[in-house]
Parts: structure tokens; C-alpha cells; sequence
């Protein structure tokens, strides 16, 4: 009797041993990744800020002029962008369509040194951004990507990640010019509710909103829009480059999208096709010209009217 209450006595602490050994494992493991992650040494670093270093004083009275001169990149052996010459001059506005696979969003990656030009210049007031520190670089960019990626913290914390100090009236202008406003307005918590782990609580339209008042937030010299509105509505689309107008002005812009409706009055508009500029010029000119982006465009013209009248009623009367 006393040997069974001896051994049911050593059950729990067995057990728990068992768990202990076993969480421990895991925790090694962890562990051993996180190591290769922090040990591992980047391919694309920058010149150390220190006083010697002209960047800072160059970036902190930076214009915007954004210059691809005579730019080529590949992914390993496979070329996707070749011979890119492209100038955007501060304050002003430069749209990148094309189909997909065209090279667009590799092109604008190596704006914030994501990726460096095999061959050729990305310059910024003239200045090779490979010159400049990363930090300070990144930081005069507001970048919005295809895929967003959000904390599980509060919204508002979201938006204002990399920003020091974002007072409530200047956190609200924000979601009113990314049209977060009426969504902030229906959830149970307002901008303090936990969006979840990559945002799972909020829909798609809604993620790329949250990054685009991220972006905003930032105050940056350049803004980089990587088809961020590709999945919200064509109403809602309106409204958001309706109120991105003011955040604009006086900001260079360059914003990629598969809607010509999205960067129609834009300053200027480049098509690229296989990696390579194959027309240039603004809306009006482009269309005029009667190429791949008349086509583009007349192509969702009619997949508007398609879906209009799916949405009505062909037969009225019945």
C-alpha cells in the first residue's frame, strides 16, 4: 500500500519531467533558428552614419528626385528588368502599369535597397542611394507593398509603428485620407482594438488601408504605392486618391497599379511589358497612341460595364 501511494506520488513530477525535457527541446530549437537569423550577415548594407557622413544633411533637405538610369535586374541568372531609364522629378507623380510579371515591383524595390541593381544607377536628388545610409534612406521612403504585414497590437499602434510621437488629431487626418475613418468607427473598441496576429480581424481592403496610414504617418519625401488599393472597390478607390491628393502635393509619388482608372491623372504613366519600357507618356497621350495600355484600358472599361450590369436589372419592366 505505502509502495502504490509512493509511486502515485512520483506520477505528476514524471509527468512534468517528461514536459519539462520536451519544452526544452523545442525551446532549443527555437533557439537555434533564431541564432542563423541574427548571425546571418546582410547582403545589402549601407555606409556607416557618423559625422563625416554627408547623407544626413543631404536627406533631412532631400527634394524627392527620384532617377533609374540605365537599370538591369535579375533574380539569379533570369533577367527582369532591362535597360530602365526612368526620372521623376520632386513633387511630382509617376504611374508603373503593365501586366503581370512586367518587372513593376521588382523596379520599385530597389528604391529602399530591398534588392540593388545588377547593373546601372537608382539615384535620389542625384545621389546613389547605395551611398546612403540604410536607415536614413528607409526612412525618407513610405513604402506600401502588395502584401501587407501588421502586428497584433492595437490599430492605432499599427499605424503609428516607426513614428515617435502621432497626437489624436493627426492619427485622425490620417485614417480620414486612407478612408479608415468609417471602419474605425464600427469596431467594438475604436482605434485601440487588437486587429490580431497579421491583422486576421481585418479584411483585405482594410489591411492595405492600415498600411497606407502607416505609410502617410511617416511624412516621407517619397511614397511608394505597390498596387495598394487592389483590394478595395472601385468607390472606395475614389475616395482614397481623392483625399491622397493633399498628402501629394508636393510629395513624389509613384504608384503601381493594375487599374489605369487609379493613376489616369497621374503626371506621367510607364508601361512596362517583359521588363522593358515599352510606352510612355500621360493618360490621354497613351491613349492616343492606341498600344498596350489603350488596351489595358479599354479591357476594364468593359469589365466595368460588365459588372454594372450584372449588378442592375437588364429587364426592368418585368
Amino acid at each position: 500500500v505505502q509502495f502504490t501511494g509512493y509511486l502515485a506520488q512520483l506520477t505528476w513530477p514524471m509527468i512534468a519531467f517528461g514536459w519539462v525535457v520536451n519544452l526544452f527541446q523545442q525551446g532549443a530549437a527555437s533557439m537555434k533558428r533564431i541564432n542563423e537569423v541574427m548571425n546571418h550577415q546582410p547582403t545589402i548594407v549601407g555606409p556607416e552614419l557618423s559625422l563625416q557622413n554627408n547623407a544626413e544633411p543631404l536627406l533631412d533637405q532631400i527634394e524627392g528626385t527620384v532617377e533609374f538610369r540605365h537599370v538591369s535586374f535579375a533574380y539569379g541568372d533570369r533577367e527582369v528588368l532591362h535597360d530602365i531609364n526612368i526620372k521623376v522629378e520632386a513633387g511630382s507623380s509617376l504611374a508603373i502599369v503593365g501586366p503581370t510579371g512586367s518587372g513593376k515591383t521588382s523596379l520599385v524595390n530597389l528604391l529602399p535597397r530591398m534588392f540593388d541593381a545588377s547593373k546601372g544607377q537608382v539615384l535620389i536628388d542625384n545621389v546613389d542611394v547605395r551611398k546612403i545610409p540604410l536607415a536614413l534612406l528607409r526612412r525618407q521612403i513610405g513604402y506600401v507593398p502588395q502584401e501587407t504585414f501588421l502586428f497584433s497590437v492595437p490599430l492605432a499602434e499599427n499605424i503609428s509603428y516607426g513614428v515617435e510621437a502621432l497626437s489624436t488629431e493627426r492619427l485622425q487626418e490620417i485614417m480620414q485620407s486612407a478612408q479608415l475613418t468609417k471602419d474605425v468607427e464600427d469596431f467594438p473598441e475604436g482605434v485601440t482594438t487588437m486587429v490580431g496576429e497579421r491583422g486576421v480581424t481585418l479584411s483585405g481592403g482594410q489591411k492595405q488601408r492600415t498600411s497606407l496610414a502607416r505609410a502617410i504617418a511617416k511624412e516621407p519625401a517619397i511614397l511608394v504605392l505597390d498596387d495598394a488599393m487592389s483590394s478595395v472597390d472601385t468607390h472606395t478607390e475614389a475616395d482614397i486618391l481623392k483625399h491622397l491628393q493633399r498628402v501629394m502635393q508636393g510629395r513624389t509619388t509613384i504608384i503601381i497599379s493594375h487599374r489605369c482608372s487609379t493613376v489616369k491623372n497621374l503626371d506621367h504613366i510607364v508601361v512596362l511589358d517583359e521588363g522593358r519600357i515599352v510606352e510612355e507618356g500621360t493618360h490621354g497621350a497613351l491613349l492616343q497612341l492606341g498600344g498596350l495600355y489603350a488596351e489595358m484600358y479599354r479591357r476594364q472599361l468593359l469589365g466595368e460595364e460588365l459588372e454594372d450590369t450584372e449588378n442592375g436589372d437588364l429587364f426592368p419592366g418585368r
